[in-house]
């Protein structure tokens, strides 16, 4: 962790994380060079009955990239006897795809409405999620100092987002409603502090499976929350450049260098426009007009 993820990783917080939920308990008494390929494949075979796929590809990575950067190193291979990699020979156990699941406007009602069977934290948490369309991961992690309930506006620093840049979300009223409501629920500096250890939140496997059940609709996943509220948003006639700012995502080529506007207007009213039309598939409206965005 510290010579290799800390490094080169943004990620390395859900590496450590996965040592920790997977790893440790399987391995933590064990020398590394007494690690078999079986004891891997048993890992990720437990992983897999908790149908969390693509977690599982991501831990047979990270034990892989785990043993190669000990075999790299002479110091490694001498402290620990290391000889071989556990991981070779055994393949990812999921097959990857590309993601493109949105939710239509059915699914997305009902999963609002699957919500309210939730706890009042879990609900939150995956409502903010389509309401400001950042990743669960980020809303998990809000910080009270993170939101500026006056300028109805959150924050997300740099050291929390996926591309390294601070974020600017401005929150709708629907979206600072359940912010407020959250502050108020306690003093703890995190807005959805875990119940069994200390920090915020960390999972939403099992809220997954319960949606999912609840909803009688498989094959979607948390980040698609994301991916919906986007979609949504471009119907309503939002640009793909406020979008992709309400999205983080870091602008390719030149003209970022000089593009130091923050775009917070354009996203305010996007997100606005999108709260609104949310409100309205969610409580049966779905029959209201789309307003396309005036360009700015």
């Amino acid at each position: 962790m510290a010579k290799h993820a800390r490094k080169h990783k943004r990620s390395w917080r859900a590496d450590e994380r996965a040592i920790r939920r997977n790893l440790l308990p399987a391995f933590g008494q064990r020398r590394a060079a007494d690690v078999r390929a079986v004891n891997v494949e048993a890992v990720l075979t437990q992983i897999m009955e908790r149908e969390a796929p693509m977690m599982a590809n991501r831990v047979f990575a990270l034990v892989r990239r785990i043993y190669s950067f000990g075999l790299k190193h002479a110091t490694a291979r001498e402290q620990f006897g290391l000889v071989a990699n556990p991981c070779a020979g055994v393949s990812a156990p999921a097959k990857e795809r590309a993601r493109d699941r949105v939710l239509d406007e059915g699914e997305l009602r009902s999963l609002w409405k699957a919500l309210d069977a939730e706890d009042t934290a879990t609900a939150a948490i995956f409502r903010l999620c389509l309401l400001t369309a950042q990743r669960s991961g980020e809303v998990m992690g809000m910080r009270r100092a993170e939101v500026n309930v006056s300028e109805a506006m959150w924050t997300i620093p740099a050291e929390r987002s996926k591309n390294g840049l601070a974020h600017r979300v401005p929150l709708s009223d629907a979206a600072l409603a359940i912010v407020t409501a959250a502050l108020a629920a306690h003093d703890s500096p995190w807005l959805f502090p875990s119940t069994s250890t200390t920090g915020h939140r960390v999972k939403t496997e099992k809220a997954m499976r319960r949606l999912r059940r609840a909803m009688g609709v498989e094959g979607w996943r948390a980040h698609d929350t994301r991916r919906s509220a986007a979609s949504h948003m471009a119907k309503l006639g939002v640009q793909r450049l406020v979008l992709g700012r309400i999205l983080n995502h870091q602008e390719p080529g030149v003209t970022k260098v000089y593009d130091r506007y923050g775009y917070d207007r354009e996203k305010r009213q996007a997100l606005d426009a999108w709260a609104r039309r949310l409100h309205a598939i969610v409580t049966g409206e779905a029959a209201a007009k789309v307003v396309p965005l005036r360009s700015a």
